[in-house]
């Protein structure tokens, strides 16, 4: 007799379930929902945890499609219990990051919304816009995502002209300012002739700008002002006045004017007044946040998230992910949703511990405050149309360049290969990839040409695209079974840069690794944007502004640029060493060595022997060769 081993879901063991509920105590903490191949498919947090469990196994209980189908999923049960309702909150969310679950919310990691970095991590902060949100360093701050990108570099860029702080990301001069110092732009940051105390108190007052609070700002300086002014300092008490001015300027560029202006309201940011509203089709909802302060509008951000869930649902979640990271000065006093938060009391308490004083969320019907959130929903809505008919249009030129092709489906890895060299010296080569129609630069990828034929003044991009392609894909060729489906790295479609010679070398390589059957290969010829096959002498006959054939321009040309973009660091990284091997005893480690501390060959002309000798593994000797390698008698 056989005894099945199946684990069935709790629903189908009524005792077992009980038992199960029975266990979980009635205290805050967060649950895991698993299925029968151990997953976890669901993470949820509660002030009284047993409860909140066993409402999902309640007849008559009013659940979703969605949480039905969970439910009937459902194998085991486990959670966590905590101090604080506070506790559960961020440990719900640093799972929910951590596992994925299929259930839960999950928020896209959307590229085209832009960020605002402070590496408050540095004794001198560095501000710059990013369109990657990293968490390596607790304290660096991320501000947004921004829907207008144009008008976050314009903010920036204002900044930078109101309150003096570093223009460049590198030094212009070994041994002195440049001329943003002598102009008033930046305080010497490369010369450290401000300390870091001083530095970031003015890096400060540009946090409080993307905080919203420019006004408070602006009544600081206007104090600041006033003192200067009793005091006789006028040249300080005009420099200040000038920076009011300037704030005063950027306001008005930025702001609406908005009625009410009693209550700073926001929906994700810690001291900003604001509406959410939220629009959904079958795959993604678009939300926006309204940050309003003094009954204007100083910010508008974006998120993206799955769409299968409760609007409510995805509304507390864009929130608990916003407010997670937040400074205790930007949470709101009121906060205006569209619809109701399944966990809505847990959140305002939070918050309100975290801000010191009451936070309110509501759900506004009536009056100026439904009105404020009809208008942000209007602002998804077309946030949404604008994202959907960028998709249709990428999927129509997918779907194009598959009849094209003939491919089996639609392509949705497709990598591009190119070489760049001039005349041999330094050849690189490129591969980038497009997913779903669309650049995924985390899996770009440099080549160095290593092929000892291929030198200056001996060119060959078909040896070099052949070793490009057979480094590429040797792990493959040696372990046939890596090359199938269901690998995330293996390409539907494989683009080469050039015409038929081009790729019948890539054709020969592949042969020789046993990979051609598994691998499409085509080629586009710049000249005519012909696209070839393998063994076919002929191109294809499309038309160059086909949807399909757009694509694969767009490929080739990312291709080309960033093969163009290594190529002439390569070459310059060569051009600062070429001087340098013409000195004995500087080999290719102390060459780094030196360009490391003096950053270019006119700072080492420049130095010293004894500043020479103080880079390490540089001692006297060769610092007195050095120096009078560039000093002949």
């Amino acid at each position: 007799m056989t005894i099945s081993t199946e684990i069935l879901p709790l629903v189908k063991e009524p005792e077992r379930l009980e038992n199960r509920l029975a266990e979980i105590p009635p205290e805050p903490g967060v649950y895991f929902m698993r299925d029968k191949s151990d997953r976890i498919i669901y993470i949820g947090k509660s002030r009284k945890l047993r409860s909140r469990v066993r409402s999902y196994f309640r007849d008559g209980y009013n659940k979703s499609e969605r949480i039905a189908t969970m439910v009937k999923l459902v194998t085991e049960i486990e959670f966590i219990v905590t101090d604080t309702e506070a506790e559960a909150l961020a440990l719900e969310a640093n799972l929910i990051k951590q596992h994925q679950p299929y259930f839960n919310v999950l928020l896209k990691d959307d590229k085209k919304y832009p960020y605002l970095c402070i590496t408050w991590s540095e004794d001198y902060p560095r501000i710059f816009i990013t369109r990657k949100r990293q968490f390596g360093k607790e304290k660096d701050k991320f501000y947004g995502p921004y829907t207008d990108a144009g008008l976050l570099r314009e903010i920036v860029r204002i900044c930078k002209r109101i309150f003096p702080q570093r223009q460049r990301p590198q030094p212009l001069f070994k041994d002195r300012p440049c001329l943003n110092y002598d102009l008033g732009r930046c305080p010497g940051v490369c010369q450290q002739m401000t300390s870091p105390e001083e530095y970031r108190k003015i890096v400060q007052k540009v946090a409080m700008v993307f905080q919203g609070r420019t006004q408070e700002l602006m009544h600081i300086l206007t104090q600041q002002m006033n003192a200067a002014a009793q005091d006789l300092n006028f040249e300080l008490a005009a420099r200040i006045r000038d920076q009011i001015s300037g704030l005063k300027s950027l306001t008005a560029d930025q702001k609406v004017s908005l009625p009410d202006d009693t209550v700073s309201r926001d929906a994700v940011a810690l001291a900003l007044p604001s509406g959410i509203a939220l629009a959904a089709n079958e795959q993604h909802a678009c939300i926006q946040l309204f940050q309003i302060r003094a009954g204007q509008l100083v910010g508008r951000l974006a998120f993206v998230a799955d769409a299968h869930a409760e609007p409510g649902a995805i509304l507390q979640r864009v929130l608990e992910e916003h407010y997670q990271t937040a400074d205790s000065v930007e949470i709101p006093i009121e906060i205006l949703v569209q619809h109701d938060l399944p966990d809505g009391e847990i959140l305002a308490d939070v918050l309100t511990q975290r801000k010191g004083k009451k936070v309110t969320i509501l759900t506004p019907l009536r009056q100026t405050k439904a009105e404020l959130i009809e208008m942000v929903e209007r602002n998804a809505q077309y946030e949404l149309q604008r994202m959907q008919k960028f998709g249709d249009r990428n999927h129509q030129a997918m779907q194009d360049l598959a009849t094209i092709l003939d491919l089996p489906d639609v392509p949705h890895r497709i990598e591009g290969y190119d070489i760049s060299h001039i005349q041999g010296s330094n050849a690189v080569a490129s591969q980038v990839v497009f997913i779903d129609g669309l650049p995924a630069k985390q899996h770009y990828r440099h080549y160095k040409i290593k092929n000892p034929t291929v030198t200056a003044g001996h060119s060959d991009d078909f040896a070099s695209l052949a070793e490009v392609i057979g480094r590429r894909f040797r792990k493959y060729g040696e372990d046939q079974q890596l090359a199938r489906l269901g690998n995330p790295d293996w390409p539907d479609l494989i683009m080469i840069d050039g015409g038929k010679g081009q790729l019948s070398s890539v054709i020969a390589i592949l042969q020789e690794m046993n990979l051609l059957e598994d691998l499409r290969v085509v080629s586009l010829a710049k000249q005519r944007e012909e696209i070839f096959l393998p063994g076919e002498s002929q191109p294809l006959i499309t038309d160059a502004e086909q949807p399909g054939v757009q694509l694969l321009r767009r490929l080739r040309d990312e291709a080309h640029r960033f093969a163009v973009s290594f190529h002439r660091q390569q070459r310059s990284d060569k051009l600062k060493r070429s001087r340098l091997d013409e000195i004995p005893g500087l080999g290719h480690h102390r060459q780094k060595q030196l360009l490391g501390h003096f950053r270019s060959v006119d700072y080492i002309r420049q130095a010293t022997p004894t500043q020479l000798a103080e880079v390490a593994g540089i001692g006297p000797r060769l610092a007195q060769e050095i120096y009078d390698y560039f000093h002949p008698a």
